[in-house]
Parts: structure tokens; sequence; C-alpha cells
């Protein structure tokens, strides 16, 4: 397994860039460098059919979301739809910076997507963000006439931080028998904050993500030592996973969070469920959202697209 030659050249401009780590600096600053950075990686902005900034009551007040759809798409057609749950550990990234992915999502899935703008740490601490999550999950399988979506085809889906949260509400709607998700697309998710799987040792550092950062993102987001231990926040702590709705698990091998990703996606497969596993052996965690230079980023949604209108979505 060698590094693909985009991704060594990402790592190359990061560390000419001299950017100091996110840990070094702070939410506030952590969140306008990875704005920043995602200016400079990200390619141009597919075109989709429609665009419209919105909010979903969440338990604490309106949660902001940007709703989606596809090229293509008739205006008062009912589309299957993908709850999106962005990454950045849980402390930065918004609707903006994750743009470009839910635009490509959207047209390879001809679906809408619902982009969440959740609350972030350290501002708010867990659960804020899974209790956020699942809000407006519930919401959008009960606006199928403003959203004209078909509630009964409902994924939910993020990367990294926002690849937990889609794993945690998919157990949550599980055992509260609603609402009924047809998948969960987990891009480079993160599964267990033990962080002790060989990959955090292996790739925990010189890849961008590190196991350093991802300390610190824990220490923003828990409110204590206790919160790892919730099934909430480490999904492949639940006790039982059977029934929970099948998966796409997307991993990248030079990444500290590969393992995890991956042992979330055998456990679910030891419960029965139904697990369509895609790594990409010579990736970097975060190379979806770094097409203008990493090539296999739009690749990788489309195949993720695909996998939503011919699996998930498929009649």
């Amino acid at each position: 397994m060698t590094l693909d030659p985009d991704a060594a050249r990402v790592i190359e401009l990061a560390n000419k860039s001299d950017k100091p780590p996110f840990e070094e600096v702070g939410a506030e600053e952590a969140r306008r460098l990875y704005l920043e950075g995602r200016r400079v990686l990200a390619p141009e902005p597919p075109l989709v059919n429609e665009i419209q900034d919105m909010e979903a009551p969440g338990p604490a007040g309106p949660i902001p979301i940007r709703y989606y759809r596809p090229i293509g798409a008739l205006s008062q057609e009912r589309l299957p739809v993908l709850v999106y749950f962005h990454g950045g550990g849980w402390v930065i990234g918004s609707l903006d910076s994750h743009d470009v992915v839910c635009r490509r999502l959207a047209n390879a899935g001809r679906c809408a997507v619902v982009s969440v703008d959740y609350r972030m740490a350290p501002e708010h601490k867990f659960p804020a963000a899974v209790d956020d999550c699942m809000a407006a999950t519930e919401w959008v399988a009960r606006s199928g006439e403003l959203l004209r979506i078909d509630h009964a085809r409902l994924a939910v889906g993020g990367d990294s931080a926002g690849g937990n949260l889609a794993a945690a509400v998919a157990l949550i709607a599980r055992d509260a028998g609603t609402p009924a998700i047809a998948a969960q697309v987990l891009f480079y998710p993160a599964t267990d904050f033990d962080m002790s799987m060989p990959s955090h040792k292996t790739r925990g550092q010189s890849y961008l993500l590190t196991t350093r950062t991802m300390e610190w993102f824990r220490d923003q987001y828990f409110r204590g030592p206790e919160d790892g231990a919730d099934w909430r926040a480490s999904p492949i702590k639940a006790s039982n996973v059977e029934g929970v709705a099948p998966a796409y698990v997307l991993t990248a091998g030079y990444d500290p969070l590969c393992d995890e990703g991956e042992a979330y996606a055998r456990k679910l497969v030891e419960a029965g469920v139904m697990v369509t596993m895609r790594r990409y052996p010579g990736q970097i965690h975060g190379f979806l959202n770094m097409g203008k230079i990493i090539r296999a980023a739009g690749e990788a949604l489309d195949e993720a697209g695909r996998y939503l209108k011919g699996t998930a979505f498929a009649p």
C-alpha cells in the first residue's frame, strides 16, 4: 500500500503552509483555518437544481439546514433523501465547508440532500450534536410535503465526526422504531473514542489528521471521560447492533480512524446487517473534501451516490 500521489501533494502543501495544528489555536481559529483549507482544496461546486437554506426545530432552538435537489429533478417530484452531517471533529466544519460534497452526492444519488448544521463543541458538549442530528432527521421524515421527498426512502450519512453522528442516529432510530432509516452512509467514521486500534499508532502522525488532534477534539466534545463509554459517542460500544439500517462504510488507508471504521463495519456484518465496505488504500482522512487536487474524491462520491441510487433507494 502506497500513498496516493495526489494525497502526498496535499500533505506537502499543508506542510509548506506552516499552519499550526488545531489544538494549538483554539476552536474559533481552528474553524477559520479549516474553512480556509476547504477553499483551497475543494473543486468548483457542481450545479444542482435547487438550494435553499432553511431551519429545522431542535431541542435548543432552530437548527440551520441546507436543502439540495439534484440536476434533472422535477419541481414537485418526491425524491429520496439523504440527511447529511458534516465532519470536523464535532468542533469545526459547517454547511459551507461540505457544500461541494453535498452537491455531488445529490447529483450522483439523484436524491435530495439535507445538510445539518448541528451544535458544536466546546460551546455545546456531548450529546448536543447527537440530539440536534436526531431532531433534524425526525423533522425531515415529517416534512415530506414541504421538502418534496419520499420519507420512506430516507438515509443518514456523514464523514468523520459526521459519520459518527450518522451511526448514532441510525441506532437511536432503530431503538425508537422511527423514523425508518433506509441506509447509513459512513465516510471514514469515528466509532471508538478509546483510540487504541493499530491505525492510530501506524497512521496517527504525518497524514494531516493526527491522533493528538483527535484527542483535542475529544476533550472539546466531552463533558468528562465517562462520555467515551456512551455508545452515542462510541457506536462500536453499542451492546447490540442487530436490525440497524444497512451501511455503506468508506475508509482510507492512511487514516488513524481506518481500523475503527472497519471494525464497526465488521460488527455490523456479524450482527446480520447488510454492509458495503469500500477502502481507499492510498488515501488520507478527509480526502472527499479535497477534489481540486485528489482526483479520487469525485470518483468516491460518485460511487457512494450509486450505492444510494441503486441499493439504498432502490424500489
